[in-house]
């Protein structure tokens, strides 16, 4: 059965286990902390974000004008652009060596782009459900589809090698958006919630719950599709980054102990 978290419900969910079963450990709730805002465009429907080499890079969906973007953290200004065939709608994004790879949302269409040019260097297709979120550990690259499971695919190819099946308190987990690899882990949006969820790529079990409510709080946007979505990290400086859709913010954040 799918899980649509509801403030606090994704903690206080008790997992419908036989009565002889051991219980799951509980995801622990984790706090952040604001530690520096950034301008974000408000006309940016983010839906995916990545550090690499030094810049920051977004996957912006809009119809019929897709697109994915290098920024300046500091101005938060586009410094360079690609543009995606108007007729598909842009989603996850994650690098891989020199380049950057990007999802498509309903066409099964994955674009290579040069990392420092943005120049496109082809097309491949991947058949794993809708693209949605997308990172790298290195090794491969693991997509979201809004269920409760995520694919390992391979970086060349896009072939399937895995899936990793998410659970959260013992229950499956779906609407996982974006992706972020943080320290061996993944980090993932959960749609429509100010929540964070940090998933072990092995067990698939969510080991801790972020709260970004907080960090809501602090924007407004009228859109009821304005929800955060975007999560980059700099593993050099240890910097973790969120925004949202339509924010006119961009927060890096800190993990409170």
């Amino acid at each position: 059965m799918a899980l649509i978290l509801a403030p606090l419900a994704l903690i206080a969910a008790a997992p419908q286990a036989a009565a002889t079963a051991p219980a799951p450990t509980r995801a622990p709730l984790v706090q952040v902390e604001v530690v520096r805002r950034y301008p974000h465009d408000r006309g940016a429907f983010t839906e995916g974000l990545i550090w690499h080499d030094g810049a920051l890079y977004e996957s912006v969906g809009r119809e019929g004008e897709s697109e994915v973007r290098r920024v300046d953290l500091a101005t938060g200004k586009v410094a360079r652009r690609a543009q995606i065939d108007p007729a598909q709608f842009g989603e996850g994004l994650a690098a891989w060596g020199r380049t950057l790879v990007s999802l498509t949302w309903h066409d099964g269409v994955a674009y290579r782009w040069d990392a420092r040019t943005l120049k496109p260097l082809g097309k491949g297709r991947y058949t794993t459900g809708e693209g949605w979120g997308l990172t790298s550990d290195g090794s491969a690259l693991i997509q979201s589809d809004g269920t409760a499971t995520l694919h390992v695919l391979d970086p060349q190819t896009l072939k399937e090698r895995r899936r990793i099946a998410v659970t959260l308190n013992g229950r499956p987990l779906d609407q996982i958006n974006e992706l972020e690899w943080v320290d061996g882990a993944i980090l993932a949006n959960i749609w429509h919630t100010p929540y964070l969820v940090r998933i072990d790529p092995r067990s698939g079990k969510v080991t801790q719950v972020i709260d970004l409510r907080p960090v809501v709080a602090q924007v407004s946007v009228a859109d009821p599709e304005g929800v955060a979505n975007g999560i980059a990290y700099d593993p050099a400086t240890r910097r973790l980054f969120v925004t949202g859709k339509l924010w006119p913010t961009l927060f890096e954040i800190r993990l409170k102990p």
